[in-house]
């Protein structure tokens, strides 16, 4: 008996999620877990699994369509249920009927508006696949991907149903692509200098997404900011070390180290791994640390779980696939949800001191910058040591000053005597 594949949750503050392209056609073959469809929200791209082996029996969207969680989006079965399939086979083009002919333009007055082109009514629930400038079609993951590269698509060739420019084509034009082969979108200013004041692109879903929230936070969180600096020697001798007696495969950023500290930390101060919801304050019971990455066109945060039971190896080895996927634009929606706390860390990028905003509905941030060598005076002698300063925004509904600047003083403590960072859960 045929099963119908649902549209999965997308893990997050997503409603749907859009089809970009069917990995599977009617009649493959399917192994149960093979990927055969690939959706796209504002945070991730997701490939739907076939929950059973069998035979893909029926598409029931096409690409562009968006679907909520749960929809229907396929069936599967077995070989012998395809020819009672209800899908109808490719019927032969009609002839388009003829257009009518066109009115006489009417005389004009002053009163009179100038005509407008008509607009084109979409069928409700139904959004096309988007054509390319030349009346190509193309998958929306494919149009954002050649607007991210000013590309042009007709250089592109389709490998798609009707000549569908796919992701998948996007990214091998681009990989053998010539220096000449990118084009500028926006024009380049006239030679007279008569040039425009500004020029606007539309923001990605993502950077919506990232507005939306980061004005919720600032709008509704009473934020206070703690800054405490550490000295990061030992953390830096022991990583090292330890780095140097495991493949490569299995190497410890300086990030992966700050996430332990602060996963142990927070079992010491429950009330700052919370959530403030409609006047309640919310402790979660699992302490999930995200930190935040920087990717194409804005940030997201990846998670792991359960933070502060798992070893630092394991830590450091999902935080770096996590990281491969967000960058490669293929992040999960399991890597993107369940963070009950964040670290956003800029320490790659020359930073001195920064803050961070809540990333709601949490109740705090961590901010992490640079670990330089700093002059420090230490019983009376000056000494240079690596210093880095972190800086925590919290929610003054939750928590306030007392609580945070102990919290820090404990991070402090596990960073500077490092040993039980790598010592297990």
């Amino acid at each position: 008996m045929a099963e119908i594949v649902p549209m999965p949750d997308l893990g997050f503050e997503a409603d749907e999620g859009e089809l970009s392209v069917w990995l599977k056609g009617v009649g493959d073959a399917v192994q149960a877990g093979e990927p055969i469809a690939e959706f796209e929200s504002d945070k991730v791209t997701l490939e739907v699994e076939s929950p059973v082996a069998g035979v893909l029996l029926e598409h029931l969207i096409q690409p562009g369509e968006s679907v909520a969680e749960g929809a229907p989006i396929a069936r599967i079965g077995e070989a012998d249920e395809l020819s009672a399939s209800p899908v109808p086979a490719p019927s032969p083009a009609k002839e388009p009927a003829p257009p009518p002919a066109p009115e006489p333009p009417k005389a004009r007055t002053p009163s009179t508006p100038l005509p407008t082109a008509p607009q084109e009514v979409e069928p409700a629930g139904r959004v096309p696949v988007a054509p390319a400038d030349n009346g190509l079609l193309a998958t929306p993951i494919a149009l954002r991907m050649a607007r991210e590269h000013n590309l042009d698509l007709r250089r592109v060739a389709g490998s798609g149903p009707g000549g569908r420019i796919l992701r998948g084509d996007v990214e091998n034009h681009l990989a053998e692509a010539r220096p000449g082969a990118i084009e500028e979108v926006v024009q380049l200013p006239p030679e007279d200098g008569d040039r425009p004041s500004s020029v606007g692109t539309a923001a990605s879903p993502l950077r919506r997404t990232i507005a939306r929230r980061m004005s919720q936070s600032k709008q509704t969180i009473p934020h206070f900011y703690i800054t405490s600096s550490v000295t990061m020697d030992d953390a830096l001798a022991l990583r090292r070390q330890y780095n140097e007696a495991f493949p490569a495969d299995a190497q410890v950023t300086v990030n992966d180290i700050v996430v332990k500290a602060v996963a142990l930390a927070l079992r010491d101060f429950p009330n700052l791994n919370a959530s403030y919801i409609d006047d309640r304050i919310e402790v979660h019971t699992d302490i999930n640390v995200g930190a935040a990455v920087a990717v194409e066109g804005g940030v997201l945060t990846v998670t792991t779980r359960q933070t502060d039971r798992s070893p630092i190896s394991d830590i450091a080895r999902e935080n770096r696939a996590m990281i491969e996927r967000a960058r490669a634009g293929r992040a999960r929606p399991d890597d993107v949800a369940g963070s009950t706390f964040t670290i956003s860390n800029l320490g790659g990028y020359d930073t001195d001191h920064f803050a961070a905003i809540i990333n709601p509905p949490q109740a705090a941030i961590l901010a992490v910058a640079t670990a330089r060598e700093t002059a420090v005076v230490e019983e009376g002698q000056l000494a240079v040591r690596t210093v880095m300063q972190m800086t925590i925004s919290a929610d003054h509904r939750v928590t306030d000053g007392a609580e945070c600047a102990l919290f820090l003083q404990r991070v402090k403590e596990l960073l500077e005597s490092p040993i039980r960072l790598f010592l297990g859960g």
